[in-house]
């Protein structure tokens, strides 16, 4: 059974800074190609970064970001440990949402659309305050 634990969502300051973590289990973490989703109340979930695995072809991007996060957030993962990680810097008010990890196990390049990941956590939630 495959398991997605996202921690590290909180209250933070515009200007600040936070690093979500989520840990997979129950798969060969790095052959997925991994994304980071958020959902703001009242609207879709929509595509935030993401990252390829070792098994997707190096025609594809290492890395994929939404224009409304790109230069502020980073995508990374630790294969050692199983672990994907979002850093957020310069968080606004707009970027308050529940964040999801989200994992392909297609090995195709890395997908904005939610329904190509099959493997979802459960979020943690997000607050930027003005």
């Amino acid at each position: 059974q495959v398991q997605l634990v996202e921690s590290g969502g909180g209250l933070v300051q515009a200007g600040g800074s936070l690093r979500l973590s989520c840990v997979v289990s129950g798969r060969t973490f790095s052959n997925l190609v991994m994304g980071w989703f958020r959902q703001a109340p009242g609207k879709e979930r929509e595509f935030t970064a993401g990252i390829r695995g070792s098994d997707t072809s190096s025609y594809y991007a290492d890395t994929y970001y939404a224009d409304s996060v790109k230069g502020r957030f980073t995508i990374s993962r630790d294969n050692a440990k199983n672990t994907l990680y979002l850093q957020m810097h310069s968080l606004k008010p707009e970027d308050t949402a529940v964040y999801y990890c989200a994992a392909d196990p297609t090995n195709r390049g890395i997908s904005i659309t939610p329904r190509r990941y099959e493997y979802w956590g459960r979020g943690t939630q997000v607050i930027v305050s003005s």
